[in-house]
């Protein structure tokens, strides 16, 4: 039997959802993102089992936004709903940065964290008061994925630079995920050989 993977679709009030995110959440939560990488990471041999199932929310999340972008960079989101979805997308994680920092740091008010919601972005209110619950309990969550995001996008901005036309955008990924889930200062200090036998120079200190 061929091997498979299931994404479950959480159908909690799905009439009052929007579907324009529809297409960057398939990316996301299914391939190239949550399901490639969490696979991959359990599949792997020669780590201490522990080492499979090991989670840093920079990196799992982080992997699943940049898997977002990666769907525009190679020409999916022909429909222009979609693409506003992915651009929603976008804002929609702007806006955790701000409201991450305003409830723990700021001591904003549940009120003030659903207005900032509605304010700056079309989130429907089903996920919006989700998003509010999420960022109450999970300090720092919006900021780590998109920390995470950024700092895969600025390695392989580098490994470009450094390996000019023979970088391998596949070959950039096996290196992000061929050893489980890291901490971003761990990815950043690895710099394997790729199959061409360039170094890739993802940090200053390579």
């Amino acid at each position: 039997m061929e091997p498979h993977g299931r994404v479950d679709v959480n159908l909690y009030n799905f009439a009052e959802r929007s579907l324009a995110t529809v297409e960057s959440v398939a990316y996301h939560d299914g391939i190239p993102g949550h399901h490639l990488q969490i696979s991959i990471a359990q599949e792997l041999t020669g780590l201490p089992e522990f080492r499979k199932y090991q989670e840093y929310t920079a990196f799992v999340e982080g992997w699943a936004l940049y898997s977002e972008r990666l769907g525009k960079d190679i020409g999916f989101y022909k429909d222009p709903y979609s693409d506003y979805g992915r651009l929603d997308n976008d804002m929609w994680r702007a806006i955790r940065l701000v409201v991450d920092t305003g409830v723990h740091s700021q001591h904003w008010s549940r009120q003030q964290m659903v207005d900032y919601f509605h304010d700056h972005s079309s989130l429907d209110e089903t996920n919006v008061q989700s998003e509010v619950d999420r960022l109450h309990r999970v300090a720092g969550a919006g900021v780590g994925v998109q920390n995470g995001a950024t700092k895969i996008l600025e390695l392989r901005d580098k490994a470009k630079t450094a390996l000019g036309p023979k970088f391998d955008i596949k070959a950039f990924h096996d290196q992000v995920l061929d050893s489980g889930a890291l901490p971003m200062d761990v990815l950043e200090q690895r710099g394997r050989c790729l199959d061409c036998g360039a170094e890739v120079i993802v940090s200053d200190s390579l």
